[in-house]
């Protein structure tokens, strides 16, 4: 009797293929780590805030093509500035009154990079009170 020499067949088996697939993509959900979304950094007043006398806030209305209408909150005098200009008439302000607030007004037309700065002058100022608004886009009042 010949015995007949089988070739081995050179096959991988596939039938646990969608079971390592699946493993494999659990694994990825789980370890994987997610950027968390970044934010502007505010603290939310309490329900139980003292209204402001105006002589204590400075108004900063960021119009839509970008120019800043800066006026203190007990005159109607309006000075037009740049954001650049900012810290600097800030810290002059806040020697003048201690209790400075910026309430920042942003028309609603106005690109978001317009308020961003002012928030960052006003920050690299060490403005640490300020009040975010949304103003009447120019020409309504």
């Amino acid at each position: 009797m010949l015995h007949r020499h089988r070739t081995p067949r050179s096959e991988v088996p596939t039938s646990s293929m969608a079971d390592i697939a699946f493993l494999l993509l659990i694994f990825f959900l789980v370890t994987t780590v997610f950027d968390e979304e970044r934010g502007l950094k505010l603290v939310l007043p309490s329900p139980e805030t003292v209204p402001v006398a105006p002589e204590n806030i400075l108004v900063l209305d960021v119009r839509a093509d970008g120019v800043i209408e800066l006026r203190h909150g007990d005159t109607d005098r309006v000075q037009l500035v740049r954001a650049a200009d900012i810290p600097a008439l800030w810290r002059v302000a806040v020697q003048q009154r201690p209790g400075l607030i910026a309430a920042l007004y942003t028309d609603p037309r106005a690109p978001y990079r317009y308020m961003i700065d002012v928030l960052d002058a006003l920050q690299s100022a060490g403005a640490g009170r300020v009040s975010i608004g949304m103003s009447e886009p120019t020409g309504v009042r």
